[in-house]
């Protein structure tokens, strides 16, 4: 008879050596390497949980997805978490949840207005457009990157319902103001988590604050499932939705390959369905199926292991590109953390200053001709995107320092896989361009 504990240990003790063999470090060779602006960076344990996840051949949430929920739990202190196939799907199921009939006179209804950047990622504000809701675009503050809190105020208006912001590029906005605010006025606060995971305020972790935070775990983030999100949030009812919703809209909350959690599955009337009619089956929702496999939260539940080691990672490489455009006083704006804020940044963002001899665009082709990425801040001003450009927004005063962004803003990288080497590399790059153009 075939011991299958004992070939477990053969097949995992094999996957530690394909590791080993496979993924070995390779040397930074300066002009030939490239130095990434983000990248996965892992051990043998991700492949040794992928592989004991396989074996277990438990393909959607099992074991490993409540591993991995706990300990993201327990790094935010927060008591729901509930795990999705990315973050963009994290930020919909955030927005669609507040739209619940369930809510009463508290839900989002159709042509109800989000307060929103325009200066951000587009899984940001996709969401608001699809439930029917609009965007209210206001301008960010340089050298934060954040929402200008006094325009904010001046956006709210009677039809005003929620705020859904995100922690530009690791940095966190003013939580304290936000969501004084939010209880001044009645709203919503949704806090895209996605690009500060391990990132504080005021000593606590962003994506505690608001009614509900959303993360993701894309490769460029600051751990990774390679497609992956959670939801976060401390109010249980808000979970119920969040998870109905996510799965199918149905209005049962086993959780799977369970029945009769509440034993009451045969017993209970909904909607026009005759009596008893099978709870399992009882959709109280609009929904999706957005859920995570449990491959996937293996790899994550290693990789929040990391989580702590990776946020100083990452502030480490902040204050070397820090140091080195510290270097340019008159050609760059460089980034600030918001006042109490202790980011954990997901890239290092710098402003070309209007005088400077050269623009973002003719620095960062150079940059990238010399194998060092950069990117723009995502969308620069989403307004101005095509997709964008006939649905229904307002803006609320002005977007001077959007436009701004757009034109003359980029971010470098900060992720753990950086080293010293690529550091001087860069480091002669950039002043080998600026000289060129100074001279």
């Amino acid at each position: 008879m075939t011991d299958f504990k004992q070939l477990r240990k053969e097949i995992i003790s094999k996957t530690i050596e394909y590791y080993e063999a496979r993924f070995v470090p390779t040397a930074f060779i300066p002009g030939k390497s490239r130095v990434n602006y983000a990248g996965r960076v892992f051990n043998e344990q991700e492949l040794v949980n992928a592989v004991e996840a396989s074996l277990d051949f438990w393909l959607t949430e099992g074991r490993f997805s409540e591993e991995f929920a706990e300990k993201i739990a327990d790094f935010l202190g927060v008591k729901n978490v509930l795990l999705t196939n990315s973050g963009s799907s994290a930020n919909l199921l955030a927005l669609s949840a507040l739209t619940s009939e369930k809510l009463g006179d508290k839900r989002l209804k159709q042509g109800d207005e989000v307060i929103a950047v325009a200066a951000g990622f587009p899984s940001t504000v996709t969401p608001i457009i699809q439930c029917g809701l609009v965007p209210v675009f206001v301008d960010v503050t340089i050298p934060t990157y954040n929402i200008d809190i006094n325009m904010m105020r001046k956006a709210i208006s009677s039809k005003t319902r929620c705020i859904f912001l995100a922690h530009t590029l690791g940095n966190p906005f003013d939580i304290d103001a936000v969501m004084s605010l939010a209880k001044e006025f009645d709203l919503w606060v949704i806090e895209d988590n996605c690009d500060a995971f391990g990132s504080a305020f005021r000593g606590k972790k962003t994506g505690s604050y608001a009614h509900i935070s959303t993360i993701s775990f894309y490769p460029a983030h600051h751990i990774t499932t390679g497609e992956g999100g959670a939801i976060c949030t401390n109010d249980p009812k808000l979970a119920q939705l969040i998870r109905a919703f996510r799965d199918w809209g149905r209005d049962c909350c086993c959780a799977g390959g369970k029945n009769n959690t509440c034993g009451k599955r045969f017993s209970q009337q909904f909607g026009n369905l005759p009596f008893g009619f099978d709870h399992k089956y009882v959709y109280s929702e609009i929904g999706y199926n957005l859920k995570m496999t449990d491959i996937q939260a293996a790899i994550g539940s290693a990789q929040m292991d990391k989580l702590p080691s990776f946020c100083e990672s990452r502030k480490r490489h902040f204050n070397e590109w820090t140091r080195i455009f510290s270097n340019y006083p008159e050609c760059f704006i460089l980034p600030k953390a918001t006042e109490g804020a202790d980011p954990a940044w997901f890239a290092f963002i710098v402003t070309v200053k209007e005088n400077a001899p050269f623009t973002r665009d003719e620095l960062t082709s150079y940059l990238n001709s010399k194998l060092i990425e950069t990117r723009n801040l995502f969308a620069g001003n989403i307004t101005k995107q095509p997709g964008y450009l006939t649905k229904k927004w307002r803006i609320a005063d002005h977007l001077k320092n959007t436009d701004y962004i757009m034109n003359h803003t980029f971010f470098l990288g900060t992720y753990p896989g950086l080293t010293k080497e690529m550091f001087d590399y860069s480091a002669k790059v950039i002043d080998t361009f600026i000289k060129e153009r100074t001279n």
